[in-house]
């Protein structure tokens, strides 16, 4: 895996550090078969749970305060750790991001008492973590949220369902979205902690993807919940849904140019080695076009999502734009790029247990979560003409 980027001015020689570290664990735990599954996911999530813990990894997702390594959490370190554990194993990114995204809004504005209940937790590893967002009426548009919690008693009862939830019939904890306002639109919402064993949380279905990951449709069915279970204040759950997402979405860029740049050194040795009419695939102007597209668009990627994570980790408020142009950029280029290498296998590329095909099916979902691509592009608008403004 190319590491020339990290002599870019964006980070720091404990960057450089942490890279290194996540690379040798990487290569080690995962070698060449990081992207082959055998038996139960969830077993294995939890297996690559415990290991991220053991190497500390896990607590890049927490403040210092709580076990983390930073005084607050640092974009350009989770990028890298997804990236680089992207480029070995799209579980292993998986697990990491859904601590990170799972405990992200307790982070940021969670009470003194909660982020010392469950932060340790997901520090360690000995935690799992999810972000219940989506519903089955709800996806990009987080604003028409139907999930509804109402006072009763003391007590917030939660009634309603997600779907295509990470982590979803595993998670101890979940960070929930739901309606706790009687106005309409994204002002009626709050954010809350859920666990696993609260009365009234089902597990309707699991849900499998092209990519094996551990996914569930949940349904709240009069649950009620401690009246502290609520995360900052009522009526502010979009806004710390948006504020979450603006630290981790860049981080979604990072998966993806993990996944671009591992199909680039792969189809880069195909390139080399295969002889087609008497030389070697490289040797051909064609394939010598797409490596050069694949290359360029790994580096703009890559620009782009430390350049996100740099302005957060510098002390910008809200890095918006900068971060839905990276995950924009990243998660399209990546699919297009992975796709030549395909092309470049030939039937080996789209033959099952190949690195190229894993890559081509664990990619394309980055391309919808944490907000779409075409919405992406509506965020990137938005905030360029409020500037012409």
């Amino acid at each position: 895996m190319d590491s020339s980027f990290l002599n870019w001015p964006f980070f720091t020689p404990d960057h450089r550090s942490l890279a290194e570290q996540v690379r040798s664990f990487a290569a080690d735990t995962f070698g060449e078969t990081g992207f082959e599954h055998h038996g139960d996911i969830d077993e294995e999530c939890a297996d690559i749970r415990r290991q991220l813990g053991a190497q500390g990894l896990t607590r890049y997702c927490i403040p210092e305060e709580f076990g983390g390594h930073h005084n607050q959490l640092d974009v350009r370190s989770l990028c890298l750790i997804r990236e680089t554990l992207a480029y070995r194993s799209g579980l292993a990114d998986f697990v990491f991001a859904m601590q990170g995204l799972g405990s992200g809004a307790i982070s940021l504005f969670g009470a003194p008492e909660q982020k010392a209940r469950y932060l340790p937790g997901v520090g360690s590893g000995d935690l799992c973590a999810a972000f219940a967002l989506t519903e089955p009426e709800a996806g990009s548009d987080v604003a028409a949220i139907a999930t509804q919690a109402r006072l009763e008693g003391g007590d917030w009862v939660i009634e309603g369902e997600k779907t295509y939830i990470s982590n979803g019939g595993i998670a101890d904890l979940y960070v929930l979205f739901a309606r706790s306002e009687d106005v309409p639109g994204a002002r009626g919402l709050s954010a809350f902690i859920i666990e696993a064993n609260d009365p009234g949380l089902d597990v309707v279905e699991r849900i499998d993807t092209i990519a094996p990951h551990p996914l569930a449709r949940l349904r709240f069915n009069k649950m009620r919940i401690p009246a502290d279970r609520l995360i900052g204040e009522r009526g502010q759950g979009f806004k710390i849904a948006m504020a979450t997402l603006d630290v981790f979405r860049s981080t979604v860029g990072a998966a993806s140019l993990g996944f671009a740049r591992r199909a680039l050194d792969e189809a880069t040795r195909r390139a080399q080695t295969r002889e087609l009419f008497g030389s070697s695939l490289a040797d051909l102007p064609g394939v010598q076009t797409q490596l050069a597209e694949m290359a360029l668009d790994i580096d703009t990627s890559a620009l782009l999502i430390y350049r996100a994570g740099w302005a957060k980790d510098s002390g910008a408020a809200r890095i918006t734009r900068e971060a839905a142009m990276a995950k924009l950029h990243a998660t399209e280029t990546a699919q297009h790029g992975i796709d030549k290498a395909v092309q470049i296998f030939g039937g080996l590329g789209v033959t099952k247990g190949s690195v190229p095909e894993a890559l081509y099916r664990e990619v394309r979902a980055l391309r919808i979560y944490e907000g779409a691509s075409e919405v992406q592009k509506l965020v990137i608008a938005r905030q360029h003409l409020a500037g012409a403004r």
